[in-house]
């Protein structure tokens, strides 16, 4: 990173961001899990039985990249596709029991990565970092609607 880039906000956003998914891919690793594949995997244990294309919109990603993660996921043991009962053409993407159980692995590998990025951080501090987060994600979403407090928990 230049000099320039690396004194600015957004440079030190980009560079806290770039670490902490590092860091918790890492961690993801020794479940056997790669980085991305915690999002789907989240996701489906808040709303299990999505399909491919509600998850690739929820999480913001081009369907093609999903159905490849879902694919890798599904191989691995952790997803399983069924077909629609109301239309055969579309696919449901479910967790298996080896995916509900890696779920509580994942929610520990972020929390422990949370801890770690915040840990010289007070109270006042993190929900400080907390709500300016917020707002900058609301300054750069299409929308610009404020982020709902239970987002800004879960991905900090």
């Amino acid at each position: 990173m230049s000099k320039s880039s690396k004194g600015s906000i957004i440079g030190r956003l980009q560079a806290a961001a770039r670490l902490s998914r590092t860091v918790l891919a890492e961690r993801l690793l020794d479940q056997g899990l790669y980085a991305g594949q915690d999002k789907i995997m989240l996701a489906l244990s808040r709303e299990n039985g999505q399909t491919p294309s509600q998850l690739a919109e929820k999480l913001g990603v081009r369907p093609p990249t999903i159905t490849k993660t879902i694919n890798r996921l599904a191989a691995q043991g952790f997803l399983e596709k069924r077909a629609s009962e109301e239309d055969a053409r579309r696919a449901h993407v479910f967790l298996t029991t080896n995916g509900e159980q890696a779920i509580r692995a994942i929610e520990k590998s972020v929390r422990r990565t949370e801890k770690q990025a915040l840990k010289t951080l007070d109270k006042k501090e993190q929900k400080a970092l907390q709500k300016l987060l917020a707002r900058i994600e609301a300054n750069l979403s299409k929308n610009g609607l404020p982020v709902e407090e239970e987002d800004v928990e879960e991905d900090a």
